[in-house]
């Protein structure tokens, strides 16, 4: 990269395209993938519903538990060594996937797909854009998440394959791919533009209503100490555990809810699964136009009222048309609101140590990506149905959004441990 004059085409971007690339490939192959997974193996192993879900809540918790360690690593360090460990892990994980014959063995090769994915995946990625860009945060955040959600597009082919090759030759092909396209990605990604003579946003980093930023300015966030120490952390945290506890509950239940309690085919699944994926790549894409003019905590709440309100319709409905409703309320909200998740976190606290908080919040979200599939699971097995977990779950949810009608932006000039703010306010 040239360090003497500005090039033609913003390195940033390039970091993006391979975020793109990096989410396709973990959401197609395991993460949109999972609940076609989980109806095979619940049918060749009779596991129960609670069982297999608790696989999916365990790569929940690796994420939410690793997460405040990767963060502070990533920060300290810089993405690119993260990706490169997830990556191998990742596939090795698919590899031995391929292999399981028991609950335990599934449980082990799961752990591994779980760390190498968190460790190659949103974090490390997410932390490079937020120092590679500011006014354009939100478009940049959200097209790398779209790479995540066309990936959710290849449910179809996935699911082809396993139906044809079957679940396990399916791992295995899955396995190789992550590792052969996985490992050049990870050598595009740079930690700062500063880094290389070059600027943040491509020249002069700007406000979103266009006031020049000074250089010294980008990195004089909050600490990890001030951000834990302002409410907003608390509450953008715990919303966010709320909108996931809806998603992570989807993307486990969805198939086996059609296929086992409503009678559909795993076809029909994948339809419905393909249609909340284009809706999700809708909601991204408006979120890409707009996510940096609007205000991005009325987003959040204005998604979650979507939220909860598909999850409602799936639960009492069993006829086509109102499924496939839920699937674009649902899809649309998921993907207009996921991107400003990140980015409100960005615009409150900065990036002097943006990669510690995310990773620190992960412990708080991860409350929602567990609970929701267990209690979905566990009353499922009580009731013989996903009806009242889900509308509990989606109750609760609604509930939650009021965390983001609280989480105002903290002030800078009176932040915690600001000596300043501190003597003024003394």
């Amino acid at each position: 990269m040239p360090t003497n004059s500005r090039p033609r085409f913003f390195y940033g971007w390039w970091i993006v395209a391979a975020g793109f690339a990096n989410q396709f490939m973990a959401q197609a192959l395991v993460h949109r993938s999972f609940a076609s997974y989980v109806a095979l193996l619940h049918q060749e192993f009779g596991w129960s519903n609670a069982a297999l879900a608790g696989a999916y809540s365990m790569q929940q918790a690796e994420n939410g538990l690793l997460g405040p360690v990767q963060g502070w690593l990533v920060d300290r360090f810089g993405p690119r060594a993260s990706m490169r460990t997830g990556i191998v892990l990742f596939g090795i994980g698919f590899l031995l996937f391929s292999r399981v014959d028991s609950l335990t063995t599934f449980y082990a090769a799961f752990l591994l797909i779980a760390v190498g994915s968190s460790l190659t995946g949103v974090l490390p990625f997410t932390v490079a854009i937020v120092n590679w860009f500011n006014r354009y945060r939100g478009r940049a955040i959200s097209a790398m998440q779209m790479g995540g959600a066309i990936g959710g597009l290849m449910i179809a082919p996935v699911a082809f394959s396993l139906a044809t090759l079957g679940w396990r030759q399916t791992a295995f092909v899955s396995g190789v791919l992550v590792l052969v396209c996985g490992l050049p990605l990870s050598q595009v990604v740079r930690r700062k533009p500063e880094d290389f003579g070059l600027e943040v946003d491509g020249g002069a980093a700007h406000t979103a209503t266009g006031e020049a930023i000074p250089a010294e300015d980008l990195d004089d966030g909050f600490t990890f100490r001030e951000a834990l120490l302002a409410p907003a952390f608390w509450l953008v945290s715990l919303g966010h555990a709320s909108a996931v506890l809806i998603v992570s509950v989807v993307n486990v239940h969805l198939i086996l809810f059609l296929t086992s309690d409503l009678g559909y085919t795993l076809g029909f699944g994948a339809a419905v699964q393909t249609v909340l994926t284009v809706a999700q790549v809708g909601g991204i894409g408006l979120g890409s136009v707009v996510g940096d003019k609007w205000d991005r905590r009325r987003i959040a709440i204005g998604c979650m009222a979507f939220h909860t309100t598909a999850l409602l319709l799936l639960a009492f409905s069993s006829q086509p048309p109102a499924i496939f409703a839920f699937a674009v309320m649902h899809g649309a909200a998921w993907g207009f609101r996921g991107p400003m998740m990140q980015a409100i976190r960005a615009d409150y606290f900065g990036r002097r140590a943006f990669g510690t908080i995310m990773g620190a919040s992960s412990i708080l979200v991860m409350l929602g990506t567990i609970s929701g599939p267990l209690v979905a699971g566990y009353l499922a097995d009580q009731t013989g149905n996903f009806r009242l977990g889900f509308t509990i779950l989606a109750v609760v949810s609604g509930i939650g959004s009021i965390f983001f009608v609280l989480a105002r932006r903290p002030s800078h000039a009176a932040r915690p441990g600001d000596a300043a703010a501190e003597e003024a306010a003394s």
